[in-house]
C-alpha cells in the first residue's frame, strides 16, 4: 500500500459518485482483504459510534467489536433475547435505521464492506447501504450527526442481506472518508460491520520527528505470517495500546518439530530510518516465544517473501520474557545507521504469542 500524507490538496473530493461494488463469497472475505486492508472502523483503533436511529434490543457499539460474534441461547435481558450485535425495534416508521461511525484512523480509502448477520435469523436486516463523508476540524463530529448534514455520499449501493451469514462487497474507492453511515433497511439486526480499507495517515510536519513507523494508525500493514492459530490475527501486532487480555495479539500453535520457527512480515506506513523497536509479550505468561530476531529490507515496487535474499539482520537473536515490553535502542541494532527500510520481518523461536510489534524511526 502506498500511503499519502494528508494535505489540503487531497483533503476531499466534493463530487462523490456511486462506487461500483461486487459481492465476495463468505469464504473469500479474509483472503480478499486480509493482506491489503485493515478494518477502519474496528474499536481496537478507537473508532466511535457517534449517533444512531435506535438500539432498542442491542447496542450499536457491538458493530465495531473486532472479535467474532457469539451466541447465548436462552439468555434474556429486559428488552428481550440477548444478541451480540446491533438490533433495532420492529415496525420502523422511517425507510431505514442508521448508525454513524467515526473511523479509528485520521482517514481512509474504502476497499470493501462486510455485513455479518451472525445469529440474526428472522430478525436480520433485509438490506443495507453505506455512505461516507470527509469532515475534519474541531466540530466535525457535531456536523456529521446533524439531520440536515449534506456531506454524505454513497460508498455502497443498496445490497440485500441474508440471515446469519457473512456477506461482503468490494468497493474500490480512491476518495478519503473520516466517517461512515450504515443504513439498515427497514430495521432488524446486524452482528458486525467491517469497513476494509487503507489508512491515509497524518504525519508530523517535521520529518525529523520520531514516529511509530509500523503503527496501523500510520498505515502500517502486516502482509503475511507463518500462521494465525487460536483465532489471533497477525494484524493485532500493529494496534495501539497493549490490549486488555491475551486474546488481542498474535499467537501461533505449539510446534513439535526440531528447528521450527514462526514469522511475520510487516510493511511500514512510511519508508524510514529505524531508531528503536519494542516487542511486547503483554499477557503471554506461559506461552511467549523463547526468543526472536528481526530483519529488514528496502523494497520499492518489487515483491518480497520470507526467503528474499535482500533481508538484512538488524537485531540478532534475543531471549524474551513473559508479559513484558522488550525495548531495543539504536545501540542494540545493526545495519540501521544511514539505512532506510520499508519492511521488517520478525522471526520467533520456536512459537508462541506476541502482543505488539512497534518500530520507531524517522520517515523519509
Amino acid at each position: 500500500m502506498d500511503v499519502q500524507i494528508l494535505s489540503p490538496e487531497v483533503i476531499q473530493d466534493t463530487n462523490f459518485a456511486p462506487t461500483p461494488s461486487s459481492a465476495i463469497a463468505a469464504d473469500l472475505i479474509d483472503s480478499t482483504f486480509g493482506a491489503t486492508c485493515i478494518d477502519l472502523t474496528s474499536s481496537s483503533l478507537d473508532s466511535s459510534v457517534l449517533a444512531f436511529s435506535d438500539e432498542w434490543f442491542a447496542p450499536a457499539s457491538n458493530l465495531t467489536n473486532p472479535k467474532p460474534p457469539i451466541r447465548r441461547p436462552g439468555v434474556f435481558v429486559p428488552t428481550g433475547a440477548w444478541y451480540d450485535g446491533w438490533e433495532t425495534r420492529r415496525h420502523n416508521p422511517e425507510p431505514y435505521d442508521w448508525v454513524i461511525i467515526k473511523l479509528g484512523v485520521a482517514s481512509g480509502k474504502v476497499k470493501g464492506i462486510e455485513v455479518d448477520t451472525a445469529f440474526f435469523d428472522g430478525n436480520h436486516a433485509e438490506a443495507v447501504e453505506v455512505q461516507g463523508c470527509f469532515e475534519v476540524g474541531e466540530d466535525a463530529d457535531t456536523q456529521v450527526v446533524k439531520k440536515d448534514y449534506t456531506g454524505w455520499k454513497q460508498v455502497l449501493g443498496h445490497q440485500g442481506c441474508g440471515a446469519s451469514r457473512r456477506q461482503a462487497w468490494k468497493a474500490d474507492d480512491e476518495r478519503e472518508v473520516t466517517h461512515v453511515r450504515l443504513c439498515m433497511f427497514p430495521d432488524g439486526g446486524i452482528a458486525r460491520f467491517r469497513l476494509y480499507g487503507q489508512v491515509v495517515p497524518v504525519f508530523p510536519t517535521s520529518i525529523e520527528q520520531e514516529i511509530e513507523l509500523s503503527s496501523a494508525l500510520m498505515g502500517g500493514m502486516v502482509l503475511s505470517a507463518s500462521e494465525e492459530h487460536f483465532g489471533s490475527s497477525k494484524s493485532n501486532l500493529l494496534l495501539p495500546g497493549r490490549g486488555v487480555d491475551m486474546g488481542g495479539g498474535w499467537e501461533t500453535r505449539r510446534s513439535r518439530s526440531p528447528g521450527h520457527v514462526d514469522w511475520v512480515i510487516v510493511k511500514l506506513g512510511a519508508r524510514g530510518r529505524v531508531k528503536r523497536i519494542i516487542v511486547d509479550t503483554a499477557f503471554y505468561r506461559g506461552n511467549y516465544p523463547q526468543a526472536m530476531k528481526i530483519e529488514a529490507l528496502d523494497d520499492g515496487e518489487r515483491g518480497l517473501d520470507r526467503e528474499d535474499s535482500r533481508w538484512k539482520e538488524i537485531l540478532g537473536l534475543q531471549r524474551l520474557g513473559p508479559d513484558k515490553e522488550h525495548e531495543y535502542a539504536a545501540s542494540n541494532l545493526s545495519n540501521v545507521e544511514g539505512a532506510a527500510y520499508t519492511h521488517l520481518k520478525m522471526t520467533i523461536v520456536p512459537d508462541g504469542g506476541v502482543k505488539r510489534f512497534r518500530v520507531f524511526g524517522i520517515r523519509l
